[in-house]
């Protein structure tokens, strides 16, 4: 966890978390509510839009793709 993320200083304290939980669950997930990544997270939903844009654009080792907008915007996440 700790070289994941040192490797990412530019991102905010909630953008980390919201890429941490990402990390977390790419292995068993591809897609992602930001819905429900706020629930587990504790942030609003229109909060992890927000922020996903960060970690789209970061040189990270995940792949973040806006994927669709019915109920809550879904994001496909891929290492």
């Amino acid at each position: 966890m700790g070289a994941t993320t040192a490797a990412m200083p530019a991102l905010s304290e909630k953008q980390r978390r919201i890429f941490e939980y990402l990390r977390e669950h790419v292995a068993t997930r591809t897609y992602f509510k930001s819905r429900l990544i706020g629930e587990a997270v504790g942030l609003s939903a229109k909060e992890v839009g927000t922020n996903m844009t960060a970690i789209q654009n970061s040189e990270g080792p995940l792949s973040v793709e806006k994927w669709g907008y019915s109920s809550s915007t879904t994001w496909k996440v891929t290492r």
